[in-house]
């Protein structure tokens, strides 16, 4: 199967034939793929170099002047390096345009921590009218970055992975999906999360909400979903810093007394770099430790029960 980055630079490179207000900006890495387009609208695949808050510059700068600026790279250089650009290019002179990343959390784990960045969404957290959207399969990410290119001059990130699970859902870049009902809780999977989180559920009790859509939070889902259930008790499974999305779980249920676990990537650097497998069992994210933490929350010490 290829991967959601693999989907990038073909349907971007079909918007820009199909929309003039369409750019593409690049720092190096992803080039190749954008040479025919590049080609075909020299003016509009622009490729500035190893000089990321450059990159957030120059595609603010042509936002002013009314394009749609698409910019890539991987996630640290992205949304960590040229912070500073994110905040005052886009957000102080209230311009839209796309941030595409990869090589989110420890995507590229033997990169070392230089090329990894768990961080990405709650940094953006703290700017104001970002969307964020978490894709959890190809196809999924091909229908979220047509969403957030066709999205006026919103300011969308769009957040690529090589983790994917199985199957694509029919997201729509705005609203949780209901994959699971139960009574005891309920569980947010976020993006490429939805698998083991299925897998960690299996034979529990829970409702399992999927999200690719976690800005703006889907608060009505929530809600919805736990007043369906007997304890207002919601765990959040993000592939980025671990309670990345409390506090909007908190103020989603700022009415209904609660209790919220994030999972997520641990804030303690792993210096041994290893694969990607080995960091999603070390930040306890793979099914076996997920289905402990998850059933030691909801349950509070009843029998839990042993999947079939």
């Amino acid at each position: 199967m290829d991967t959601m980055r693999d989907r990038f630079a073909p349907v971007v490179s079909r918007l820009l034939d199909k929309d003039p207000r369409v750019a593409v900006v690049l720092a190096e890495i992803g080039v190749a793929p954008f040479a025919e387009a590049a080609r075909r609208h020299p003016q509009r695949v622009i490729n500035v170099g190893i000089r990321e808050q450059l990159l957030v510059g120059a595609g603010a700068g042509l936002a002013l002047t009314g394009l749609r600026p698409v910019l890539h790279t991987f996630a640290s250089f992205l949304v960590e390096r040229p912070f500073e650009q994110v905040k005052l290019d886009f957000g102080h002179q209230d311009v839209g345009g796309v941030l595409v990343s990869a090589a989110g959390s420890y995507d590229v784990s033997a990169g070392g921590f230089t090329h990894m960045a768990p961080g990405d969404v709650a940094l953006l957290d703290t700017l104001d009218g970002w969307s964020v959207q978490v894709p959890g399969h190809p196809d999924e990410a091909e229908t979220l970055l047509r969403h957030a290119v066709g999205s006026g001059d919103e300011r969308a990130y769009v957040r690529l992975s090589v983790q994917a699970n199985r199957e694509a859902l029919p997201v729509d870049g705005e609203r949780f999906l209901s994959v699971r009902e139960g009574r005891r809780g309920v569980v947010v999977a976020v993006g490429p999360m939805l698998d083991n989180v299925l897998a960690a559920t299996e034979g529990l009790d829970v409702s399992v909400l999927y999200a690719t859509t976690v800005r703006p939070f889907d608060a009505r889902a929530l809600r919805r979903a736990v007043a369906g259930a007997d304890a207002a008790d919601v765990v959040l499974v993000e592939p980025y810093l671990a309670g990345t999305s409390t506090a909007a779980a908190n103020d989603a249920l700022s009415d209904v007394p609660h209790r919220v676990l994030g999972l997520g990537v641990g804030r303690r650097e792993l210096r041994r770099y290893g694969r990607i497998e080995e960091h999603v069992a070390a930040h306890g994210l793979d099914a076996a430790s997920l289905r402990e933490r998850i059933s030691g929350f909801l349950y509070r010490g009843a029998p839990v029960p042993v999947p079939a």
